[in-house]
């Protein structure tokens, strides 16, 4: 026992070194990584914007032979059309020398780059005394004083110009190109010594692999262990949860049913017991209406309001009865249940309501459960919906062996994923369905409507007795 004692505390032991070398030597690869590659970047950045001022200068000064170009073609033909090169060569000009500044402000600042500014201001002069001298001749040569302007071009002073630009355009060039072949070669050692800190680190990281092996072994068979004991527990969770489900189902049916029984009582002593006492006080009152009219007309008016009192309660009564238990249901059917029902939803809240009823065969709790469903479903659309259309529907589904119940509205519908955790009636009429062997599905959006559909069993056909043996 205390051998194995020891030789775990050494697995331990072994397990702690290798993962802290192997840590050491990961940050150890991601620090020279991360230096040489920022250092790379850096040049590189350096290189790019070295390259962009390469390519302004050489455009500045081919633009501006652009304009030299065009002014002269405009000084030998004097067609207008030989100035809009001009024109726009001189734009461009303007607006290189600005990205040439730019440039060199984002550079690092070193004794190139001071030169390099140095040069770009006598750049700048030349090429602004460049652009003056074209620009004069060409004022002179449009205000006819062609002789003038032509003095002035044989001076020599845009000549002059044009060779300085170049003169200093090159040499900027020349200054751009020793420091790219510098540049480069930084970036081509900071490689090597990259590739030779990544290749050292890589030799010590194997020797760590036959360790890290073994404590990789030792792990998985571990994890398997761990994974038998966890799929052992989610079997059992798995039965226990099924079995929980059934209970719940099962219970939910036991509480639909009886509070549709506790509903089904409750009409019958409205309706009978309350109906019969409302009824004999009706009648009562109509046996004292002639007596009152001889002896006592003026208590008429009091002996009609008690009439219109025992109707409201009559109705009340009826209406209460048939809220409980709807009558439609029991003696008619689904169908003309649902017309009366939708009859009145409409009436009562005056909105347009559309039925399309087909006949469908389905057991007792079943279209009970189809009624409850549109009645709720019509519930929440007097309270929440606003809506001014309204469709019920029934018809045999898609699917062999199932009723669709549907009710669609056009109202402000609702976010599915926000519904309150209070709000039962949804959570109702899932499990009431679910509890049928049926399946409920809702579709809602803000702003887009609501739809409920129910799909609820078929009644089986009932076999066709086999024909009689002659």
């Amino acid at each position: 026992m205390d051998l194995r004692n020891r030789l775990w505390i050494h697995r331990l032991r072994s397990g702690a070194l290798a993962l802290s070398l192997a840590v050491l030597l990961a940050g150890l690869l991601v620090a020279i990584s991360e230096l040489g590659h920022q250092r790379a970047m850096r040049q590189l950045g350096e290189l790019v914007l070295m390259g962009q001022s390469r390519l302004e200068l050489a455009r500045l000064v081919r633009r501006v032979a652009d304009a030299e170009s065009s002014q002269r073609g405009y000084l030998l033909t004097a067609r207008p059309e030989y100035l809009a090169p001009y024109q726009d060569a001189r734009a461009d000009v303007q607006r290189g020398l600005a990205r040439l500044a730019d440039l060199l402000a984002q550079r690092s600042d070193d004794a190139d780059v001071q030169d390099h500014t140095a040069d770009l201001r006598i750049l700048t002069s030349h090429v602004g005394t460049k652009l003056s001298e074209m620009h004069e001749v060409l004022g002179m040569f449009a205000l006819g004083r062609r002789e003038a302007a032509q003095e002035l071009l044989l001076t020599g002073i845009g000549r002059d110009e044009m060779v300085s630009i170049r003169t200093v355009s090159d040499r900027m060039l020349a200054r751009e190109n020793a420091r790219v072949a510098a540049g480069l070669q930084l970036v081509f050692e900071s490689l090597a010594r990259n590739r030779v800190g990544i290749t050292l680190v890589t030799l010590l990281s194997l020797l760590l692999v036959a360790l890290v092996l073994r404590q990789r072994r030792q792990a998985e068979q571990l994890r398997q262990a761990q994974l038998q004991a966890i799929g052992a527990e989610r079997d059992r969770l798995e039965v226990e949860v099924q079995h929980r489900t059934a209970e719940l189902t099962n219970l939910a049916r036991h509480l639909e049913t009886a509070r549709e029984d506790e509903r089904a009582r409750l009409a019958r002593d409205l309706h009978d017991e309350l109906g019969a006492l409302l009824t004999a006080a009706k009648l009562d009152v109509a046996r004292l209406r002639p007596g009152l009219q001889q002896s006592a007309p003026a208590l008429l008016p009091r002996v009609e309001h008690l009439v219109q009192t025992l109707n409201s309660g009559i109705a009340l009564k009826r209406r209460i009865v048939e809220d409980l238990r709807p009558s439609s249901l029991d003696n008619l059917g689904l169908l003309p249940a649902l017309e009366v029902l939708c009859s009145e939803f409409a009436d009562r809240l005056q909105v347009r309501l559309h039925t399309a009823l087909a006949p469908v065969a389905m057991s007792r709790s079943a279209e009970l459960t189809a009624f409850r469903l549109v009645q709720e479903a019509l519930n929440n659309i007097a309270k929440h919906a606003q809506a001014a259309s309204v469709t019920v529907t029934v018809a045999q589904a898609q699917q062999g062996g199932m009723a669709a119940i549907r009710v669609t509205d056009d109202g402000a519908g609702f976010d599915l994923a926000r519904v309150a955790l209070g709000s039962h009636g949804l959570v109702g009429m899932r499990y009431r369905v679910q509890a049928e062997g049926g399946q409920l599905s809702i579709v809602a959006a803000p702003g887009a409507g609501t739809q409920v559909q129910a799909l609820l069993p078929l009644l089986a056909p009932a076999p066709s007795p086999a024909p009689l043996q002659a």
